[in-house]
């Protein structure tokens, strides 16, 4: 399946790179860009892009703004901000706009990619940083940890699942935990849907707060 992408940052050099970034993987079709909420906005109406990489600061309409609009309208359509700004000011009103996920510009060109990918799948990509403080503030949301048996689906998780699930808790991307665990990345990610499928939960973020719940 090809993913269509709609890049939007108001620099023309960041756009350049990750136009470069995408159009060199065979499954993502860079469909459009824009400089400024109002036209990607308007580009969403009209090219109907899978994914939108979304900057935040921008000079009219603001990438927060634009987001929500665009989640609004196209309900399908899934956005990832990438910005230079991942303090809790930006982040936590780009999730409440409808973001499902939220990278830093110095991310590894691998991760975004990867991050194009599990927003078109459905899944939620975040950087680590910001992925360790989404599940600390959740964690002591929900007061002291549960022992790990008596949490809805872990007490089936094999020893591998469990090395999986633990590093998952502690904010490394699949690359971190496959050089960790001495795993290709391949088996790092069926370990993770099947950690999905055991427990329901729907993303990484929500696997990264059972584990910090369980203390995996």
């Amino acid at each position: 399946m090809t993913i269509r992408v709609l890049l939007v940052d108001d620099q023309r050099l960041v756009r350049a790179g990750l136009r470069m970034l995408c159009e060199a993987e065979p499954d993502l079709d860079v469909v459009g860009e824009a400089d400024n909420g109002r036209d990607a906005i308007r580009l969403t109406d009209e090219l109907r892009p899978d994914v939108v990489v979304m900057d935040l600061r921008m000079p009219g309409v603001d990438g927060t703004t634009a987001t929500a609009r665009i989640r609004a309208a196209h309900p399908a359509c899934k956005v990832v901000v990438v910005t230079t700004f991942d303090d809790d000011d930006h982040l936590y009103p780009a999730l409440a706009a409808g973001a499902c996920g939220f990278l830093v510009k110095d991310a590894a060109p691998a991760e975004l990619l990867d991050g194009i990918r599990k927003a078109a799948e459905g899944d939620s990509p975040f950087s680590a940083a910001v992925l360790r403080r989404l599940v600390a503030r959740a964690v002591s949301a929900s007061g002291p940890a549960t022992p790990a048996a008596t949490v809805d689906g872990l007490a089936d998780l094999t020893r591998r699942e469990r090395d999986v699930l633990a590093l998952v808790g502690e904010g490394l991307s699949n690359q971190e935990i496959a050089d960790r665990l001495h795993l290709g990345v391949t088996t790092v990610k069926t370990h993770i849907t099947s950690l999905m499928t055991k427990t329901g939960a729907p993303n990484r973020v929500r696997l990264g707060i059972l584990a910090a719940r369980a203390g995996a």
